[in-house]
């Protein structure tokens, strides 16, 4: 930063909006300063971090009149550590800002107003997290490793001893964990680690760049036999990875959807949802809106692992699950045999390839659609070759749905509920699911 452009040193900044990634938004001496940790309404004491391009990213150090929306973080580390955006705001005013987000971003687009807005899927605040890429970094000045999130704004590994919003199998324990990767040879040569957490176990997925020795891996295993977690190591690619701990039995965990009796097997570095708690109430929600009956034919795009093609499975005549992935298509017939489910198949097919015919799929009563961050744009470009009577969409990116409701609303479909799921509580990541009928 120009000598000439810097803020004086007792400079405060009143923040006037909160963006989409959480941070609080103001200006002072003609600059556009994002000051994480601080929000609407608030004055913010600063400290900066970077400038990027003409803003500055700083972080709040002390606030002046505060927000009604203020709590107390759970967490000493709020505000600093990457992992969570929104400690400081109360949840239920979390929400409400989700839902007006999600709301606008439906009016930007043009599309109707929903018919109805549905109550808030909403689950624990604390351990939610069951899935999570943590940093790892060697830091003499602390004395060893540090294991965690990025601290935000930075590319430095948060200094913490325990992660609230992980899942407590793991998050609790983040400083023995750091202990034990500290303690090996290999320390520096080890830039991150996986957290997959089932209901029958956990599981790291240590990522390693250089060859561990023989005493580097007994290290590692009796850590884990320990702490009762499983242990693979991954050399290089995804392809690379192997469980080392416990030696023997299935290599996969598994999670359940007690209401719908399924269990569902996944490798560690496969997708499932993060939060159990939310997933359950989602998949439940979605069978009700959807509400398929014994001889309807059902089309789950995007399916994964058949996180709803199976529960769909149980309420119609047939369901096909389509999916990208030729693993997770595997998978997902594994799951099914294994839960004695013989009305669901399953397809890969690329839905985001330029040369894919939507009309193949074609024949559905109704569509089930989970898509990535990028939206189902094709999908629903095409809807009319598909006409299914009805159409819920779960979104991980509200931006992409309202684009995409906005082609639904376009070949005839009105939106007829629309809400918000709190999958990521603390952060400012929105997930939503929507309902469009066919006029």
């Amino acid at each position: 930063m120009s000598r000439k452009r810097q803020l004086p040193p007792e400079t405060r900044i009143p923040i006037e909006t909160l963006d989409h990634e959480g941070a609080g938004h103001g200006t002072a001496d003609g600059f556009s300063v994002r000051v994480f940790g601080a929000l609407p309404g608030e004055s913010a004491g600063v400290r900066i971090l970077r400038k990027r391009r003409s803003r500055l990213e700083a972080l709040a150090r002390t606030i002046s009149t505060p927000s009604p929306e203020r709590i107390t973080p759970d967490c000493p580390m709020a505000g600093r550590c990457g992992g969570c955006a929104l400690q400081h705001q109360d949840p239920s005013a979390q929400r409400q800002r989700k839902r007006e987000r999600l709301a606008a971003l439906f009016r930007d687009a043009g599309v109707p107003e929903p018919e109805r807005w549905l109550d808030d899927i909403v689950g624990p605040t604390r351990g939610y997290r069951r899935k999570a890429r943590l940093g790892v970094r060697r830091v003499a000045a602390k004395g060893g490793v540090l294991v965690g999130f990025r601290e935000r704004g930075s590319s430095r590994v948060a200094d913490v001893e325990a992660c609230r919003i992980l899942a407590p199998e793991i998050g609790e324990h983040l400083g023995e964990l750091r202990v034990l990767i500290g303690s090996l040879e290999a320390a520096a040569t080890i830039p991150q680690i996986e957290i997959a957490v089932g209901d029958d176990a956990a599981a790291l997925v240590v990522r390693h760049l250089e060859p561990l020795s023989a005493s580097d891996l007994e290290r590692l295993i009796d850590g884990c036999r320990r702490h009762g977690w499983h242990l693979y190591l991954q050399s290089k690619g995804p392809d690379t990875t192997r469980r080392v701990w416990p030696a023997s039995g299935p290599e996969l965990l598994h999670y359940r959807l007690p209401a719908e009796n399924l269990e569902f097997a996944f490798h560690p570095q496969e997708f499932t949802q993060v939060n159990p708690v939310i997933n359950a109430q989602m998949v439940a929600r979605a069978m009700d809106l959807l509400d398929p009956g014994p001889g309807d034919r059902v089309l789950d795009l995007f399916c994964g692992l058949g996180n709803f093609t199976l529960p769909l499975a149980g309420r119609c005549g047939e369901v096909l699950g389509v999916e990208g992935s030729e693993a997770l298509v595997a998978r997902g017939r594994d799951n099914a045999a294994a839960n004695g489910v013989g009305n669901a198949t399953f397809a890969t097919a690329d839905l985001y390839a330029d040369d894919f015919d939507v009309a193949s799929l074609s024949g559905a009563d109704l569509l089930l659609l989970d898509p990535p961050r990028s939206g189902a744009e094709r999908i629903c470009a095409g809807i009319a070759a598909l006409a299914p009577r009805r159409i819920v969409y779960v979104s991980c990116k509200p931006e992409t749905l309202a684009r995409d409701a906005r082609l639904l609303a376009d070949a005839g479909y009105r939106p007829t509920a629309a809400g918000i799921l709190d999958m990521f509580p603390h952060t400012a990541h929105v997930e939503s699911m929507a309902v469009f009928d066919a006029c």
